[in-house]
């Protein structure tokens, strides 16, 4: 399964397009051939699972009671409202036939799974929402992170019953820890953040630069992240601290985005536009922001990169960066502005990189 647009020649191997952030009918189809697939192995079958992020949206398995509109229509919400990734898989996992170990608790069969990671620290529960991962997570931490948010009205009616349920022990859990159906499954990281940041770092040395590997990796709100990115370069620039140029600053993640409005963009994008506001004026800086898979949030862009002058070039071309931010509608801003890269699907996902080049 990849997203719409990502699908590459293959010999054998059947590939699916479907939707995603967003699950559409094409991978509610793929879950169903996946789910048929699985049950009919037997003990003496290896099942083996190529598993990176994404898989959350790709292969939605709606329990029963609940339609593919309603997982939509939650995962718009979830989505919109600036829940951790974490957070977000909590309420899916518990909406889902797949996700939560429940790949694994459908089949006999031995199963390796090689996993692409795209979340911080490699936590196996919450990468594509752990399909043949014990799920610690319960109903009540669903219930809670939906009413959290303040969405748990303007989810489904279904939705809000079925987790209801789950919490009066009246529709089963996820497999947990401990469980023995685990003891035939195995999981191996093939890669991951960290690893792509390691190696952005060793070209930036090998080009010469002084080069620091920021930590810890970024979570936070884009906007917050891409100032604090800012003033970093800033006490480079006028102090030398915590190095001196010409220097790269490497770092990697997975910011939020809390939405309001129908801007256009994504967390990339509002990470170098707050970026760009604190380095205004400052010469030989530029700030840059990536999703390693080619696309940030529902845009065609991988990400943006822009520079001491760009404040300077918006306001001659009568583009309003701070509003566009403010608006979450920084795509069409950046796209008058020249400042976004376009990579097309890279073939990968290991979250984020961020850029600081200072020269």
């Amino acid at each position: 399964m990849v997203k719409h647009g990502h699908v590459v020649p293959t010999r054998q191997i059947v590939v699916a397009e479907a939707g995603h952030p967003v699950p559409d009918r094409s991978g509610r189809r793929a879950a169903d051939r996946l789910c048929a697939m699985a049950t009919e192995l037997s003990r003496r079958d290896l099942l083996i699972v190529l598993l990176s992020g994404g898989a959350s949206s790709l292969l939605p398995a709606p329990v029963p009671g609940i339609t593919l509109a309603d997982k939509q229509k939650t995962t718009q919400e979830l989505l919109r409202c600036g829940a951790s990734i974490r957070e977000v898989n909590t309420v899916r996992k518990h909406l889902s036939r797949i996700k939560g170990g429940r790949l694994a608790e459908m089949t006999k069969a031995t199963i390796v799974t090689l996993i692409l990671s795209d979340v911080l620290g490699d936590d196996l529960s919450a990468i594509a929402s752990g399909p043949t991962v014990p799920d610690p997570t319960t109903y009540l931490e669903a219930v809670a992170i939906l009413k959290r948010y303040r969405i748990w009205l303007a989810v489904p009616q279904r939705v809000r019953r079925h987790l209801d349920r789950g919490c009066q022990g009246l529709a089963s859990e996820t497999p947990k820890p401990g469980s023995s159906l685990f003891r035939r499954v195995h999981h191996h990281i093939v890669g991951n953040n960290d690893a792509a940041v390691r190696a952005v770092a060793h070209v930036a040395r090998e080009a010469g630069l002084r080069t620091l590997l920021y930590k810890p990796a970024l979570s936070g709100e884009a906007r917050d992240e891409g100032q604090r990115f800012g003033l970093l370069a800033k006490n480079i620039v006028q102090a030398g601290t915590p190095l001196q140029k010409p220097c790269c600053v490497v770092a990697g993640g997975e910011t939020t985005v809390t939405v309001t409005g129908r801007g256009r963009g994504g967390r990339a994008q509002e990470f170098v536009a707050a970026a760009a506001l604190e380095i205004a004026g400052l010469a030989k800086v530029w700030v840059v922001a990536i999703g390693t898979d080619g696309t940030d949030g529902p845009t065609d862009a991988a990400g943006a990169i822009v520079g001491g002058n760009t404040m300077a070039r918006a306001q001659r071309l009568s583009v309003d960066l701070k509003g566009a931010l403010q608006r979450h509608n920084t795509y069409s801003a950046l796209k008058r502005l020249h400042q976004l890269i376009i990579t097309g699907p890279t073939g990968t996902n290991v979250n984020d990189l961020y850029l600081l080049l200072i020269l």
